[in-house]
């Protein structure tokens, strides 16, 4: 458990950590050579008996492929549609997705013009290439029965290139079913589990064949061109990792808790960003510090969700309340290089490493700047009710009640510090009359009030006497609560009630201003129950 984890625990419900994007670009690397062309001349004289390559016999192969697709959608019913450019096509093929409900198979089929790597046929030199060409694809968004929802993206141009789009909580949500453990997910976030500890477990197994598995099951339905035969002659697809997210979730009992850490970090985190600092997270201990890169920004989605994002070359780290049910912690990457990681897709569980430590990292680094002084509900607790040691029900603190209000200033009036530091009851009647303005507030109403305090541990009575005395607690948090407003105190309250012993070993220099000052506060006020001689 990191140290974020471990300040924040009991306001958490659970966290798990998974891969939950991943595009992966794939290719028959024997067709690949972008000059030497000579495996593809040699595929389709040799084993294909073709007539002489020339453009003509390029473009019927792709010809025929549009003709079988055409014809394949209408004997399965699937509509080939082309979206428009507007729009986010998750949310435009959604309609396709209910139409389709619980069963396996094609959704929708887009059509689009975008750039692939293609073969072509010079014919000024009689030269076979592969170069870069705008040209009509096709998108499978499919229902797959490992993966859940997915898309496979195809080239209907020799030599087929493929992309594959999985999320790693459809993959989970499939598993979970198989295995029969319940569970609730919010657009792409598990918010309820039954078992956290096996949704971990089987993230943790998330493996390469994984990745294979819905390639090799979908490809021999959606591209006939290549026989089973050359199929075992690995003539098959290789797939290698273009754009990969890994995300730590963590999961809160209420949102509120959750917006109001947020809200430090977005405060906080500004100089995380750093080159320097986000080399350390990802683990690039030789990077050269380079002020163009590297900074931190507060991004706003077009949905108006706050993103904390910043970058180390091609690879980010971004940090955001995900559908208002948990805090996501995601690394990203565009250029696995950045991570001295080869793109193969059997180097998995190398990324899944090397993106679980940055993870890890960027936590641990926003703990040290956060420390202690973050609303974790101590606050919430004194106003709930609670069970004191004897058994007795003890009602909650309203701490925004004039009548409490009036007993903590009673409380800490200087009479009742100087000397013993002890009062009566009795005492302090006269004082709350004051303070309250009326003298109808009774000696049974003062003594409801200080049984509270004390139930909640700020209030003591000595041994053998009717005398009363404030704990060193109970004075800070009456002076805290009289004397400082509402947005300050509660996050004061986490510092005083349930500090964290290691906090103390975070370098001053690390802090931010904010803490350090709320260090000289709570140090200030120790200091005068010192002097007052009302230290425990």
């Amino acid at each position: 458990m990191n140290r974020f984890v471990e300040h924040h625990r009991d306001s958490i419900r659970f966290s798990y950590s998974c891969f939950d994007r991943m595009i992966c670009n794939g290719s028959l690397q024997q067709f690949q050579h972008t000059k030497r062309a000579g495996t593809i001349v040699w595929f389709l004289r040799t084993q294909r008996q073709a007539p002489p390559l020339t453009r003509a016999y390029f473009a019927k192969i792709s010809r025929d492929y549009h003709e079988w697709l055409t014809h394949y959608a209408q004997e399965k019913g699937i509509d080939i549609v082309e979206p428009p450019d507007d729009i986010r096509r998750e949310d435009w093929v959604e309609p396709y997705y209910q139409q389709l409900g619980k069963r396996h198979g094609v959704a929708v089929i887009l059509k689009a013009r975008e750039p692939e790597r293609i073969a072509v046929h010079f014919a000024k030199y009689n030269k076979i290439a592969v170069e870069r060409r705008f040209v009509n694809l096709y998108y499978f968004y499919l229902q797959d029965p490992q993966c859940g929802r997915m898309f496979l993206r195809l080239c209907p141009y020799f030599p087929f290139n493929i992309r594959i789009w999985l999320n790693g909580h459809n993959w989970l949500a499939c598993r979970l079913q198989q295995e029969g453990i319940a569970f609730s997910k919010i657009g792409n976030m598990f918010t309820a589990c039954d078992d956290p500890q096996r949704l971990q477990e089987l993230s943790d197994a998330f493996a390469p064949a994984d990745v294979l598995q819905p390639v090799d099951a979908w490809m021999p339905q959606l591209l006939t061109f290549f026989s089973d035969e050359e199929r075992q002659q690995n003539y098959r697809h290789v797939l290698y990792m273009a754009q990969m997210e890994y995300c730590h979730n963590v999961i809160f009992h209420q949102r509120a808790a959750a917006d109001r850490l947020f809200d430090r970090l977005m405060d906080n985190s500004r100089g995380l960003g750093h080159p320097d600092k986000l080399a350390i997270v990802f683990g690039r201990c030789h990077f050269r510090p380079d002020t163009r890169t590297g900074e931190i920004v507060l991004k706003m989605t077009n949905k108006r969700t706050p993103v904390l994002c910043s970058r180390y070359k091609s690879t980010s780290i971004k940090q955001y309340l995900r559908d208002g049910a948990g805090l996501r912690t995601e690394s990203a990457s565009y250029q696995l290089n950045d991570l001295s990681i080869k793109k193969n897709v059997n180097n998995l569980p190398k990324l899944r490493q090397a993106f679980a430590t940055a993870n890890d990292r960027f936590l641990q680094v926003q703990q040290d700047v956060l420390t202690s002084y973050v609303d974790r509900g101590q606050l919430q607790q004194l106003r709930q009710p609670s069970i004191s040691a004897t058994g007795r029900r003890v009602p909650g603190l309203r701490l925004d009640d004039p009548r409490l209000m009036a007993v903590l200033q009673a409380l800490t009036c200087f009479a009742y510090l100087a000397g013993k530091g002890c009062f009566r009851t009795k005492d302090l009647l006269a004082d709350v009359h004051r303070t309250l303005g009326t003298p109808h507030f009774t000696l049974s109403q003062l003594r409801y009030d200080l049984s509270k305090l004390r139930g909640k541990g700020l209030l003591v009575r000595l041994p053998g006497t009717q005398s009363y005395q404030l704990t060193p607690e109970g004075y800070r948090i009456a002076i805290l609560y009289l004397k400082l407003y509402q947005r300050v105190y509660a996050p004061l309250t986490a510092g005083i009630r349930d500090p964290i012993p290691d906090d103390n070993e975070v370098l001053t220099s690390r802090q931010t201003k904010l803490d350090r000052l709320y260090r000289v506060v709570d140090r200030a006020v120790s200091k005068l129950t010192s002097h007052l001689r009302m230290a425990a």
